[in-house]
């Protein structure tokens, strides 16, 4: 207080300090990001990525307007794939406009791809039609022989399996739709798509060439946009920063509203952010140096933190400007306020760093990381409260003594609203004159609540719908337009496959043999998976036997066009199909990198990638298929002993549902069985432990019965709720009961009047620090912001309506010189 240049020195250090350090976190946005490193799904996960994930995608989506001519397009696709390849890695792997490369290799071989009757049938009927051709033009045709089939482009084909093949699929061999509208350039990069930094200067170079070609320059009608897997990553993980920027910003502004329309003291708000802004900070810079990241389930702590950890500033400042009023001096003030609120303060915090806490217990990394920000993040509050808040009252009194006071508007409303305290009157009076409606109907509803909780748990609460646990996409509806057409265009392998990686080759069949006979075995209506996709199907068995074959069907077929049997048309179709004299058989290292890309690794290596590909793309939206479909591929034992493991998004999601079914009831249970014992110690047992156990039953009961009306589903993230709810809305009773107490008989009206106010703005704080969550984008930190919200106010009013009204209750019916609740510390406010 005589010097606070010093601790303010000292505590703006650290403070910078911890800034720079918080400005180095990053998010990871996957859901592997919750889970232990430990699981084995996330090791073989990151083994997989580490091969094949490498290579993402970045779609050039032209699209042509009213009377554009497909020409056009095609045009400046060529225009485009010279140009964006001349970036080279690792922004850009390869580009391409078509299966151009890929039709020119695989046509003239389509034969080897037949089994071998089919191609000698093929050979015995184009001779059979050739001597019947020349017999009938020699006259030697005798009248009963049946015309063999003809020589056409349609009977070839459908003897090479190509018939019912659908040709409009890549017209002229472009990335083209069928209305010819749309012309796709496909770019495989070497930067993965949750490398923000790279990923963002990927699509910044390819942005530009694409302005320096200008697409419209072929015709005015031509417009074009990015898609693909890398322009999603990057987008997503932009939308989730600006999403913490959006709730952070909007948590503050609601908190400091709140306590400035309490308080009414331009000065008191601005101590108040400041101190716990150092909190905030203090506690995202200990989360770089102990964590280094954020998650989906830790990256929207700032505002919880901030709305939970200012609630030691309002008891703090409530009895300092108490003291000031009663006329004690700044000295005097700031010690009475240290004196009276540090064992209560601090004990509120423990049993909210103890609800954190009790998520430390749990393997889900989402829980864990949670529990370890917010715990550390109450401490670092606390602290930051009783360090740096008295030496900054200090200086604002010698700036503007605390006398000057304003005799304005708003100096009058602050004189009517009593420094905050007239907010518990309504509450007082509500106690006093229905007592026992309030206190019945109160444990009628909790009943209810109960009882509803079980009816609904056994009803399995749990959220299986994955786009409800999802970024709202209606801000990217357009680009996620774009990425659906580009992939259904171009028909890349792996959008919605799963990539399995074997350690060798000769392990792909045992494999796909093992893995579709437990598809076979399946019910109808319940088959984990539709097909299982290698490179080793483009590698057509038996060649050495088939080439003789083809060079005489290709003998065959040259003859009946000398002769005439072949028309211009027929013969043009016919060429593409045709084996060349030199066709040899070949590889999987001889097919070109526009084929095997999808199962390259990244060092160059082919042949042990598999796709496993879902019954239907809509399927992936179901958790209870992806439990299915895991439980399908996760782990394979091969005939030779040896086991193949499978992960992506289906096992991971599985396995992050079983941490979280196995997590959560330990964790209730410790974060329950944590706050009774700081409630036990507080009050050192008896009747106030009671009452105040009670009360957060019945608002925890409440919280419950609400979530069940609302027909909120569980997810991996409001789970987060519940142990929290214990922790931290416990405090709200624990202040009613230590005011009752000093007070003495008939002291639960005062306590609820005197204390009240500053109950309801502790309360109302950390409920606006959750009701920011609600302004995320993503679905289930939005369903924890309800959760949490519920959970704040059914404590609340379970503290400041049910508690008050019941020992009002009491005190009317306890016999005469029967003591009141002992007091055992002094009041907070």
């Amino acid at each position: 207080m005589k010097r606070p240049a010093l601790p303010l020195l000292a505590t703006g250090i650290l403070t910078v300090i911890a800034l720079f350090l918080a400005t180095r976190l990053h998010v990871l946005t996957g859901f592997e990001s919750l889970l232990p490193a430990s699981r084995p799904s996330v090791q073989e996960l990151d083994r997989v990525a580490a091969k094949t994930a490498g290579v993402s995608t970045l779609f050039v989506v032209l699209q042509g307007g009213e009377g554009t001519p497909t020409a056009a397009l095609q045009r400046a696709a060529d225009a485009l794939v010279p140009e964006i390849e001349k970036i080279g890695p690792p922004w850009v792997g390869s580009v391409e406009d078509g299966v151009h490369e890929a039709y020119r290799f695989l046509a003239p071989r389509a034969g080897l791809y037949v089994d071998r009757d089919r191609l000698t049938k093929l050979r015995d009927d184009i001779e059979a039609r050739y001597a019947y051709e020349v017999n009938k033009a020699t006259g030697a045709l005798l009248d009963d022989d049946e015309p063999p089939p003809e020589v056409s482009a349609s009977s070839i084909e459908q003897s090479l399996g190509l018939q019912g093949v659908d040709t409009g699929r890549y017209p002229d061999g472009y990335y083209q739709s069928k209305d010819g509208k749309t012309v796709v350039v496909a770019i495989r990069s070497k930067v993965m798509a949750s490398d923000f930094a790279a990923g963002s200067e990927a699509i910044r170079r390819v942005s530009e060439i694409v302005e320096r070609v200008r697409p419209a320059s072929f015709d005015p009608g031509i417009t074009y946009g990015l898609a693909g897997d890398l322009q999603t990553g990057i987008a997503e993980y932009a939308a989730i920063n600006e999403d913490l920027t959006d709730v952070g910003v909007s948590g503050a502004v609601l908190i400091a509203a709140v306590v400035f329309l309490y308080y009414l003291r331009l000065r008191t708000l601005v101590a108040m952010l400041i101190t716990i802004g150092i909190g905030v900070a203090w506690t995202f810079g200990a989360t770089q140096l102990a964590l280094g990241h954020l998650n989906m389930a830790t990256g929207f702590l700032f505002s919880i933190v901030a709305g939970n950890g200012i609630n030691f500033g309002i008891i703090y400042m409530a009895r300092y400007l108490e003291a000031r009023r009663g006329g004690a001096s700044l000295l005097e003030g700031v010690r009475v306020a240290h004196r009276e609120t540090w064992l209560p303060t601090l004990t509120a915090g423990c049993a909210a760093a103890a609800a954190y806490g009790s998520l430390l217990v749990t393997e889900f990394r989402g829980f864990h990381d949670f529990g370890l920000i917010g715990s550390a993040g109450m401490v670092l509050c606390w602290v930051a409260t009783f360090v740096a808040l008295p030496s900054i009252l200090a200086v604002m009194d010698r700036i503007v003594p605390h006398e000057q006071e304003s005799q304005g508007l708003l100096g009058r409303l602050r004189r009517r609203a009593q420094g905050g305290v007239a907010f518990g009157a309504p509450f007082a009076r509500l106690a006093s004159r229905s007592p026992v409606t309030l206190t019945l109907a109160g444990l009628a509803l909790a009943a209810a609540g109960l009882v509803a909780t079980v009816s609904y748990v056994r009803a399995d609460p749990m959220e299986y719908n994955l786009q409800n646990l999802r970024n709202d996409e209606g801000a990217r509806a357009a680009q996620i337009r774009l990425s659906s057409l580009a992939e259904e265009i171009t028909g890349y392998v792996g959008t919605d496959g799963m990539a399995i990686l074997v350690d060798r080759p000769e392990q792909v069949e045992p494999l796909r043999a093992a893995l579709y006979a437990r598809r076979d075995a399946a019910p109808e209506g319940a088959k984990p998976f539709k097909e299982i996709y290698a490179l080793q199907d483009l590698v057509p068995r038996d060649q050495e036997a088939k080439l003789p074959l083809l060079q005489e069907i290709k003998d065959r077929v040259l003859r009946a066009r000398k002769r005439g049997l072949v028309g211009d048309e027929d013969w043009r179709r016919i060429q593409a199909v045709i084996p060349p004299d030199d066709l040899a058989p070949f590889g999987i290292d001889d097919l070109p990198a526009g084929v095997a890309r999808a199962f390259t690794e990244t060092d160059g290596t082919r042949g042990r990638i598999v796709y496993i590909s879902p019954i239907t793309p809509e399927s992936v939206h179901d958790a209870h298929y992806l439990f299915r479909w895991a439980d399908a591929y996760r782990e394979t034992r091969l005939p030779d002993g040896s086991v193949v493991r499978g992960s992506g998004r289906a096992v991971i999601y599985a396995d992050m549902w079983a941490a979280v079914i196995d997590d959560v009831p330990p964790a209730v249970l410790f974060s329950l069985a944590a706050t009774v014992l700081v409630v036990l110690v507080a009050f050192r047992g008896g009747r106030p432990a009671f009452a105040v156990l009670g009360a957060l039953l019945v608002g925890v009961s409440w919280m419950a019965g609400l979530l069940v009306l609302m027909n909120v589903k569980l997810n991996f993230l409001n789970f987060i709720a519940l142990p929290l709810t214990f922790g931290i809305g416990v405090d709200y009773a624990v202040n009613i009961v230590q005011r009752y107490a000093r007070e003495g008989a008939g002291g639960a009206l005062t306590a609820v009047r005197e204390t009240g106010g500053a109950v309801i703005l502790c309360s109302l704080t950390t409920a606006l620090g959750y009701l920011a969550l609600i302004r995320s984008q993503n679905y289930a930190v939005r369903s924890l912001g309800v959760a949490a919200v519920i959970g704040e106010l059914a404590c609340l009013f379970a503290a400041v309506l049910v508690l008050p009204a019941a020992l009002v209750w009491r005190d009317r019916r306890r016999p005469k010189g029967e003591e009141a609740f002992v007091a055992v510390g002094r009041p907070t406010t």
